[in-house]
Parts: C-alpha cells; structure tokens; sequence
C-alpha cells in the first residue's frame, strides 16, 4: 500500500523529470513573440513559487528537528553543523543568505498550518502567529519566498511596555492580511517598504520603543565575498549613525562638493584628498583602517580594555625559497588569496621573521610531553599547516581555534606533538567530545571518524588541510 511519503517522494521525482524536459537551448525562446515570452515568465515565477513553498516546508521540518533547545541532538549538529541553515545550504549548494531564507519562510509556513491543524504537527505553538497568513500565501503559492521575507522584515515583531504601549501580535497579524491583499501587484521591494510604512503608523506614539530596537539590533557583521575576502557590514543604531554619517562627509567632504574651508590648513588638508588618486571609497577604507590601528596599538587602559593584550595582528606566510629568489607569492594566514613577494617583504621589513621547519610529509617540529598546552611557536606552527578549523567546510580562522589532542593527554597519555594535534573551532571541538566523534591519522592525512548513530559502518571522512601557504610550500618541494 502506497504512503503518504511514497506518494510526496514520487511527485518530487514527476517535478524534476517534468522540469528536466524543458528546453535548455534558445531557439524555443527566441521563438515566442512578446506576448508570449512575458506568459512564459509569469508561468516560470508561478512553478517557482509552488517548489518554493514545498521547499521552505521542508527546511522548516529541518529546522525544527535542528531547533536550538535539542542541543548536540539535533539533526544538523548529529551532521556535524551548528545549524539547520549550514545544513541546507550543504545539502543545497545555495548561499547563506538563500538558506536562512528558506529555514524563516518555513517556519511561517509551519506556523501557518499550526495554526489550521495544530493536533496534526509536532510544532503545535505558532512562533510568529502574527505571520500565520504569510505562511498560508506561500503554501497555496501566491506569494514567493522572497515576498514573504520582504513582510516579514518590514513588520517586524511585537512590542510591549509596562504601560501597555507597542504594537501587538494581532495588529501585526491586521496589517500583513492588508498587505497581503496589494501583494500581487507589488514585489518584493515594494512589499517591504509597504510593510514598513504600516508598522510605523502603528507604532506612531512608540518611537522610544523603535529607538531601544534598532538600538539592539546595532551590530558589525562579517561575511565572505565570493573571492573569499571579507566583507564588514555596519549597522549602526540612530545616534551612532549620526556621528558615522557626519565623520563619513568630513573625511569625504573635498571629494563631494562640501563646504569650503577658511583656514589654510584645511584648505592645504582639503586640496591634497582633492588630488589623491585613490578613489573616495578607496580613501575612506584607509583612513579608517590607519585610525583602528592607530586605536588598538595606543598603550592606555581603554585600548587594552577592548582588545585585551592578544592586539589585532596579520601573519603573513612564506616558504623560505620564495623569500630567498623573490619568485612567487605568499599567504596571510586565514585567507586562501596569494599576495605578492613585495608585500610579503612589506610585512617582513615591519615585523621580522619567525622561521617554522616542516618535514617531507608537512608536518612541524614536535616537542613531546614535556608541557600539555601549546606554546606560541606551536600554535603559530599549527596555524601555519591546518589554516583553521579543520572539520569539513567550517570557515573559522586559526584565531578562533583550539588545539584537540587526537590522543587524549589523561586517558591515552598523548603527547603535545604537532604530528597528533589538529586545530577545531570551539563549536566542532566541544560537537566531537559530546557526540563521539573521533580523528584519525595516517601519515600526514587526517580522517574523521563519525559515531555508529550517524553512519553505521563509521566511513572515515578525510579532513582537508586549508592551509594555502603549506599546499604552496608542497608543490614547490614537488616542482624542485
């Protein structure tokens, strides 16, 4: 007798051969009149929309059996990841971005049938009730992820006082109904703006409430470029946006058409940015850059008590022989982009040179038992060969890293060598203690060995050193 997921997997398969079957050259296309190509689009949005609400559907069943209150049991850490987003965005191949979308619509779509069937789900409590009509648009497909996301951000969540002030769930809940009502004549742009618009008329008397949430919602956040630098995102709360908006026009100001300055000294300030050839974005980055580092070098108690006494440093790698002929390139540990022999002898003139030997097989000095933790030279030779945490496609520099015997120094009386530590980030470190995970090595290759609940046969997963600078050193001992 067929089941009811025999019956949902076999729809998945008729989907994709279904979408498989259509064209993928440009005659076809190139084919229809006006018309015609504008009917294709809106029937290719439309068959977006319906895989899309099925596939927040799911990441939304993910997300729940990943839920944070599961700790280390949860299906995405049982994987080997923090969250359910880095779990579909493995599973996947999409963006972070495109994941965590799909995880927050899915719980709005869960939210939704929650809501309608609460006796037929295990999550029986609606976590953003207000959004329940949302989810219920995404599920019957009319109304994409992306919109549903613009909502949801615009709206924002309830808000209380002690005095009874804020916006509530079910005001919420009135204004998306209306939102819902113009969304299919707007996208998602406009639907966010919309939403917006609507929460400030309904927060009109609680502007000291708006100022406290954007307040906590301040923050500077990292993320990767797709070249693999970083990028640093500023979210200011209203004062500090003032003074970043106004410290912004001053350091820009003879590039835009500011004011015109009274002194000579800063008419001689205002004409050298004028002819700097760097660009204005290109001369604000290094303003900054130089005034953090003149911040976090400075010897007073307020430097100290904000970086501590590990100051910001930037370790640039090399092989011997690259120094010595000034052919090739180096490594700044942490980032996988090769910089020039020029910047690397930059950084060398500045800072000078802590030489680390490696064998044949990539591996460094070891020292023994004498000592169970790790000495500076150590942990910057560990750093050097694994780049960072070495489990699967954790991005953590070797910064956020602790050193894991593979031994254990009490149990298997193991010794503090190179050879038989590897480096993990704090999450991977305390998920392989927890749930039993094991590493093995073989020579110079290290291997992660899953517990039986997560792969029966316990297939050893090899561990990728990401260490640009030590691949560079290997392929030229291999060229010599």
């Amino acid at each position: 007798m067929e089941t009811l997921v025999d019956t949902f997997i076999a729809s998945l398969d008729a989907v994709l051969s279904a979408t498989r079957a259509l064209p993928s050259n440009i005659e076809p296309v190139r084919a229809l009149d006006d018309a015609a190509v504008l009917h294709t689009q809106r029937l290719l949005a439309a068959a977006r929309r319906d895989l899309d609400a099925c596939a927040s559907l799911v990441a939304g069943e993910i997300g729940y059996r990943s839920r944070r209150e599961l700790g280390y049991a949860g299906l995405a850490q049982r994987e080997g990841l923090r969250t359910a987003e880095l779990l579909i965005q493995r599973e996947t191949g999409s963006t972070a971005r495109d994941a965590a979308t799909l995880v927050q619509v899915g719980g709005m779509v869960h939210d939704s049938l929650a809501a309608a069937q609460p006796e037929r789900l295990t999550q029986a409590v609606p976590h953003e009730p207000w959004l329940a009509a949302v989810g219920a648009a995404v599920t019957a497909g009319t109304l994409s992820v992306d919109a549903a996301m613009a909502i949801r951000s615009g709206l924002g969540l309830p808000t209380s006082d002690p005095e009874g002030a804020g916006v509530t769930a079910e005001s919420l809940a009135d204004a998306a109904a209306a939102i819902l009502r113009q969304s299919a004549s707007l996208d998602a742009d406009q639907l966010f703006r919309r939403a917006r618009d609507l929460r400030d008329d309904l927060d009109e008397l609680g502007i000291a409430n708006r100022e406290k949430a954007l307040y906590q919602q301040r923050g500077w956040r990292r993320t990767k470029r797709r070249n693999g630098l970083s990028r640093y995102i500023l979210d200011p709360d209203i004062e500090s946006a003032a003074f970043w908006d106004d410290f912004y026009d001053k350091l820009t100001s003879p590039r835009r058409g500011g004011a015109r300055f009274v002194s000579e000294a800063d008419r001689a300030w205002a004409e050298a940015i004028a002819s700097d050839e760097r660009t204005t974005h290109q001369y604000a980055h290094d303003s900054i850059t130089q005034l953090m580092r003149i911040g976090v070098s400075a010897d007073t108690t307020e430097s100290r008590h904000l970086v501590g006494s590990r100051q910001p440093s930037v370790r640039v790698l090399v092989s011997a022989q690259s120094l010595a002929t000034r052919a090739g390139h180096g490594r700044i540990e942490g980032c996988a982009i090769p910089v020039s022999i020029e910047s690397v002898e930059r950084a060398a003139c500045e800072s000078g040179i802590v030489e680390i030997a490696f064998d044949g097989d990539g591996q460094a000095i070891n020292l023994g038992r004498e000592q169970r933790l790790y000495s500076r030279h150590q942990r910057i030779a560990l750093a050097a060969r694994d780049g960072g945490c070495l489990w699967g496609d954790c991005d953590r520099p070797p910064s956020w890293t602790e050193a894991h015997h593979i031994f254990r120094w009490k149990r298997d009386r193991g010794k503090t060598d190179l050879a038989d530590d590897v480096l993990l980030c704090r999450y991977h470190h305390l998920l392989l203690h927890n749930n039993h995970w094991q590493i093995r090595r073989e020579g110079s290759r290290y291997w992660l060995i899953p517990p039986p609940e997560i792969d029966p046969s316990q297939t050893p997963r090899l561990l990728r050193l990401k260490s640009a600078a030590l691949r560079d050193l290997q392929r030229q001992r291999h060229a010599g």
